[in-house]
Parts: structure tokens; sequence; C-alpha cells
């Protein structure tokens, strides 16, 4: 039984940091030709930080390059290419054939195929195999059945999204962000109208409901069927979020990670753990459904009646460094605490619960509540802790 690759979103480097520590085995980031606009992009000095970084962990780099390509771009894509290879990044995420054949014609670059190009059955994988490309990602509209017969058929590599946001076209293959807002989404510039309230007009009739209309999906989360993808020989779980927040990128990889190595180290009493289900659930604002995985798409898979989006209040703080002879944590604060506060401190593979009893300054003086953004301050934890631990409320059944 293959052990699939667990790849993360990286929007910078401290959440390439974040992904790698907490269990994934390589990142995708985005650079100058990326489909996020409005993250913060790494600069080429940065991929290479990264890929050093990465590669002391026997870990890979992923860079897209996946926006529909323009004439204009001609004149830099093949020079960023070049330096993309030379900095020794594992592969690019391509959708465009004229990328691929520049890639293909100017560098030795690995190509994987971005999920931009919607591919959903096996004869346009053989094709893209036939091309050189080494590894697909599959759209995000394939069934169970779809990617079993894919795999069975195809002799190539299969990347599949298990979590994250979903599009309302076709794998992110979006016309209206660019016509309402004349922001393209095909060139990293969504502006989500998919999840805007819309009016209901029949025979010059506005229609009235409980709520504003909307066609917003729910998201994805596929954590019940990691063994499903495992048997079938999907070879990269690939989770959606490079604009998330680091808290966010730790905790969904954490929670994968342990799951397919539960199911990969012992399969015969494998057994699946709701709680995982609770704790991603608590990190999100949006519901999180299989979608088209199971075959079941109907309308408990979309909002149509508006949704409402409660951003919690769970992380509290990261670890910046740990005092082992006094048991002290320094914290930069993300969200505020106190005193008597139960909260829980955890790392890639520890966790801890306890109640906060000891709180100080940057000048150790005694403090009860930490209320200013990003404050500095020092707490008494009962277990060794590195740097990059985080630290969240205490999770109260739901």
């Amino acid at each position: 039984m293959h052990r699939p690759e667990l790849l993360a979103p990286a929007g910078d480097l401290e959440r390439l940091k974040i992904a790698l520590l907490y269990g994934a085995d390589a990142v995708y980031i985005g650079g100058d030709f990326s489909l996020r606009a409005n993250a913060n992009n790494f600069s080429l000095s940065e991929i290479e930080e990264g890929v050093c970084y990465a590669h002391k962990l026997n870990k890979k780099v992923y860079v897209t390059v996946n926006i529909a390509m323009h004439n204009k771009e001609l004149e830099t894509i093949v020079s960023y290419l070049k330096d993309l290879d030379s900095i020794g990044v594992d592969a690019i995420i391509v959708s465009d054939p004229g990328i691929i054949h520049l890639a293909k014609e100017h560098t030795n670059l690995e190509i994987h195929l971005s999920t931009q190009n919607s591919s959903l059955n096996k004869e346009a994988i053989a094709f893209w195999k036939s091309e050189g490309l080494t590894r697909v990602v599959l759209a995000r509209e394939c069934t169970r059945e779809d990617i079993k017969d894919i795999k069975e058929n195809v002799d190539i590599e299969l990347e599949v999204f298990v979590h994250g946001a979903m599009c309302a076209s076709y794998s992110g293959r979006c016309v209206l962000s660019n016509f309402l807002t004349a922001r393209d989404s095909n060139r990293g510039g969504c502006s989500q109208i998919c999840r805007w309230d819309f009016d209901l007009i029949e025979e010059g009739e506005h229609l009235k409901g409980e709520r504003p209309f909307t066609f917003c999906t729910k998201d994805l989360s596929l954590i019940k069927y990691i063994p499903d993808l495992i048997n079938i020989g999907v070879d990269s779980l690939k989770v959606e979020g490079r604009m998330r927040s680091s808290y966010y990128i730790a905790t969904i990889i954490k929670v994968y990670r342990m799951v397919i190595d539960e199911y990969m180290n012992n399969p015969e009493k494998y057994e699946y753990n709701l709680e995982y289900e609770r704790i991603l659930r608590r990190c999100a604002n949006r519901d999180s459904v299989p979608q088209f995985f199971n075959g079941i798409f109907d309308k408990d898979v979309q909002y149509y009646n508006g949704r409402m989006e409660i951003t919690n209040q769970d992380f509290l703080g990261m670890v910046l460094e740990y005092d082992r002879e006094n048991g002290l944590a320094k914290i930069q604060q993300r969200n505020y605490f106190a005193l008597g506060d139960e909260m829980t401190i955890f790392g890639p593979k520890e966790e801890c619960t306890f109640t906060l009893t000891e709180l100080y300054d940057e000048s150790m003086q005694p403090l009860e509540i930490v209320r200013h953004p990003k404050q500095i301050v020092y707490i008494k934890v009962p277990i060794a802790v590195d740097e990059n631990y985080m630290l969240k409320k205490s999770l109260t059944k739901d």
C-alpha cells in the first residue's frame, strides 16, 4: 500500500515552515505567475529560502505557474522558469499549454497539471502524460469512481484536493469575476462573486425568500474518505488555502497527518475518529461536505439561502521561545486571554490542556489579561515546547 504525499498550501515563508513542521510532505507556493494575486506571493529569493528549508527536511516545494497566459507574459516567463529551475524547485504546477511547452524547451523542471485544466477523464489524463507531464491535479468535480478508473488505466501520479474552499465554476474557471468587477479569476484576481448576495427576479417580479439568494459552495472535506483515497492509490492529498492563517494550516495539516498515519500503520484495525471532524469544524467558518466525491451532489452542498460566517477566536498565540529551566513560554498574542482560562498548547505531535496560572509581561511583571494585538508575554506551561508551537482555546463539546 502506497503512502500518499500530504501537500499543504503556503502563503509565505512562515506558513511554509509551519506546514512542513506540522506534517506536510510538500508545500505549494505562488510566485510571479500565480492564481492568487492578492496573496503575499513569494519572491525568487524567498522561493530559494523555502526550497533550502524543505530540502533539509527531505520535503518538497512546488511552485504554481498557473495563470492563463497572455502575450505580454512571454517577455518574462522563460527567464522566470529558468530561475525556478536553477533554484531547484521540485515541480511547477501549470494549466496553460504554452507554459508547458516553454518549460520543456528551456528547463528540466518537472511539470504538474493544475486543477484549473479541469481534467476529469482517463483519455485527457493519458494525453497529458504523452506531453511529458508527471502528475495531474484532478478536477474537483471527480467522483470516487472517476478517480479509481483513471488510476487503473493511466500510469501517472494523481493529486486530489481533500480539504478547503470550493468554486461554483468548473475547477475555478470563472468568468463572472472579470465580467462584474474587471478582476480576472484566471489571472489571480478572483473577487468571489459566488459568495455575493443576489436578488431573484421572475417575470419582472422580485422573489422574496427567507434570505438573499446565493450560490456559494460549502467547503470540501474528505477526512472520512482518506482510506478510500489511499486504497485507490492516489499519490498526493492536497489541502487548499494559500491565504489561510498559520493556525489554520497547522491544525488542518496535523489532523490529516494523523489520519493518514493511523490508517497506514494499521489498516485492519483503523477506526475513524469523529473528534477530528470537530477540530476541523472549529478551524473554519463554513460548513464542509464531501462535495462530488461520493456522488451525492444536491442542495445540501451549497448555501442557497445565505449563510452566517462566524470567525472564532480560538487561536490565542504563537510560541517564540521556551525557557526550559523555568517552564516559561514566550508568546506572541493573537487573541484575548486571561489568568484562569483553560487552554491547550500544541505542536506537531504533542498537545496539553491546562489552566493558565502564571502570566507575565516582557519585563516579567505579573499580568491578569492579555488584550493587545501581538503583545509579547510569558506564560507557565506544563510541557516542554518549541518555537512555532501554538496556543488555542480548549475545545468544549459542540
